[in-house]
């Protein structure tokens, strides 16, 4: 079937680099239009539905690692207003994300930081603070006003390079003149959650991150100078991108929800049909 469709288009579809094949530039420029087939029809078919007053259709929605601890409540409330909508949710690092982006392989993207060389419509939709944690026992928990300084006393727990709230914490250290003390670095905020439970250090997260913590949980949230460092979650796709029914429909309802916490009226999405 490869060779007829390489005859019918007229040029090799594939190259060899050793023993992998790799599509050619007439094999992805095939490659890309099948996609763009694909879309068209399931955008059809989501405006059909749409016409008959359904909403329906699949939603692929990709989020970086700290969003599963409140994306799945956000994802419930919406597939309990659209229940013929069906939600693929892809969690990843922000590498992978970006690289996601890049091949617009999904309807939206969730992360905190978008990326400046990108052309992209990033909205911001939810404070997203950045706090520094401590075991519940440390000698910090509980004072007031630790000055930023004073941590680079502590060894420090940190996200993987290119992390967006790595890249944050540096940012702050630098402009201080600082450089904060790395003992381990670990790709999950479950697993640098861990960490300083065990006492291997302190570390920056989403404050999104405790929303399963008690009170009497086994971390603290420091009261350090300059924290928490006030951030965003902001809801992306390509810029010039046509969003689907389905996809307009999730954005409009995480704008509202996001507005809902903030107590103020969303902005609307003047780019998106």
């Amino acid at each position: 079937q490869l060779k007829k469709l390489a005859e019918s288009v007229g040029l090799p579809l594939f190259e060899q680099a050793g023993k992998r094949p790799y599509l050619s530039d007439a094999g992805r420029a095939l490659y890309q239009s099948c996609v763009e087939v694909a879309d068209s029809l399931e955008r059809l078919e989501m405006q059909i539905s749409d016409m008959k007053g359904l909403k329906q259709g699949r939603l692929r929605l990709a989020v970086v690692t700290t969003i599963e601890y409140f994306a799945p409540r956000v994802l419930g409330r919406f597939c309990e207003r659209y229940p013929g909508i069906d939600v693929e949710l892809k969690v990843t690092n922000r590498k992978r994300l970006l690289e996601r982006i890049t091949r617009n392989q999904d309807d939206l993207y969730i992360l905190g930081q978008p990326p400046e060389n990108m052309e992209l419509d990033a909205r911001p939709f939810m404070p997203n603070p950045l706090v520094v944690l401590a075991p519940r026992g440390h000698p910090l928990a509980g004072r007031k006003r630790i000055p930023l300084g004073r941590l680079l006393e502590e060894p420090f727990i940190l996200r993987e390079p290119g992390s967006g709230t790595r890249k944050t914490v540096e940012k702050l250290f630098a402009d201080h003149g600082l450089k904060a003390r790395v003992r381990l670095e670990l790709g999950s905020n479950e697993a640098i959650k861990q960490a300083v439970a065990g006492g291997l250090g302190l570390a920056v997260l989403s404050h999104h991150t405790l929303s399963l913590e008690g009170d009497d949980g086994p971390l603290a949230v420091l009261d350090v100078e300059h924290f928490p460092l006030e951030r965003q979650w902001y809801l992306v796709y390509p810029a010039g991108k046509r969003l689907s029914i389905v996809a307009q429909a999730f954005y409009d309802f995480l704008m509202h929800e996001g507005a809902s916490q903030r107590g103020v009226t969303p902005a609307g999405n003047s780019g998106s049909t």
